[in-house]
């Protein structure tokens, strides 16, 4: 049997191929192998992952995942697997952006992009990924994904810049201060998903002009760092996978109209697409 998996920073969604074709899927937290060790990886797949799916029977695993980027990375994951899997017999690890690119564009040439907790983009030659500029993570890049969005909110709401309807909103909701934010964001783990958690804010309050405009300035930062940067982009479609890319894609469309970039897929998570892929 083959797993394919799809993992981001906050969840991991698997697609178990049988013999006859047939289709079940799995999901459990997400993972990152910046943030977390393999033991933490074996103890969530043998907990939550492990109960879902007859696991003596998988023989391949094809992972997509967040923070795999790196060779040690990558053989992290592996031997996490391995650790769970005890009869598998082939492993590829690539990282979440091949994922996306596979799923978005097949066999195709085109630009693909991650919008989700981060944020990440390159141009796909129908094949593999040719240009690619570095990913930052969430502190000194991730424009456009939730997790910059959260943190954009979450500044404007210390430093007292959002409109009064907007913060007495924020207070109701969620009755932060500023201890409560540096301690999740400072000294627990995974302020990436804490922080993406406040997009939801902006997506109940978008007919408000300040969350419209924070969320196109976002999308049009995160184009102009990545796809308007690369060789030739309008000439190529340009693909969206992700939570934030799906539930704003009308905004999404606009920025990219407004800045000449033809838009084609836009998908909430590249796990269906995958599949299709491997099935291939």
């Amino acid at each position: 049997m083959i797993l394919i998996a799809d993992s981001g920073s906050t969840k991991t969604d698997w697609r178990l191929v049988k013999p006859d074709r047939q289709i079940e899927q799995a999901r459990c937290a997400g993972f990152n192998p910046f943030y977390q060790t393999e033991n933490q990886i074996v103890e969530e797949l043998e907990k939550i992952l492990v109960p879902q799916i007859p696991y003596t029977e998988i023989s391949e695993i094809f992972y997509y995942g967040a923070g795999c980027s790196t060779l040690a990375n990558q053989e992290m994951v592996e031997k996490a697997c391995r650790a769970v899997f005890p009869h598998l017999q082939k492993i590829e690890v690539q990282t979440d952006l091949v994922g996306a690119a596979r799923a978005l564009c097949g066999r195709r040439a085109g630009i693909a992009c991650i919008l989700g907790t981060g944020s990440n983009a390159a141009f796909y030659d129908g094949s593999q990924i040719t240009f690619n500029l570095p990913n930052l993570g969430f502190i000194l890049g991730d424009e456009g994904s939730g997790a910059y969005l959260g943190k954009r909110l979450v500044q404007d709401f210390l430093h007292k810049e959002m409109p009064e309807n907007m913060l007495a909103f924020f207070q109701k909701r969620y009755a932060l201060n500023r201890e409560i934010i540096v301690e999740n964001v400072y000294k627990k783990p995974f302020p990436n998903r804490y922080l993406a958690v406040f997009a939801k804010f902006l997506f109940d309050h978008l007919a408000d002009p300040y969350c419209y405009r924070m969320v196109y300035e976002s999308f049009a930062l995160f184009l102009d760092k990545t796809v308007c940067k690369y060789p030739h982009f309008e000439s190529y479609p340009v693909h969206f996978t992700g939570s934030i890319a799906f539930y704003f894609s009308n905004i999404l469309r606009q920025v990219a109209n407004d800045k000449g970039l033809t838009v084609r897929n836009i998908l909430e998570t590249p796990i269906a697409g995958l599949t299709l892929y491997h099935l291939e």
